[in-house]
């Protein structure tokens, strides 16, 4: 009977691990996906606003201090 229990319980174990680590591997794989993903997007983003600030003008500000007087 010990050695039947002993025999299930390394069974479950073995069973449990080996879910979780196909588990651990899958999600993995689509954290990296994810990741290239994003990353793609920040430069992409990055790139469309470089090519947008190249196209716009400065503007020039006005000035609001009055001209100093001369005495």
């Amino acid at each position: 009977m010990g050695l039947t229990n002993f025999v299930l319980t390394v069974a479950g174990v073995s069973a449990v691990v080996l879910l979780l680590r196909s588990d651990v591997k899958q999600s993995a794989a689509i954290f990296r996906r994810n990741v290239k993903h994003i990353k793609n997007w920040l430069e992409e983003e990055s790139s469309a606003a470089s090519k947008a600030a190249e196209k716009v003008k400065p503007k020039e500000l006005d000035s609001k201090v009055p001209p100093k007087e001369k005495d």
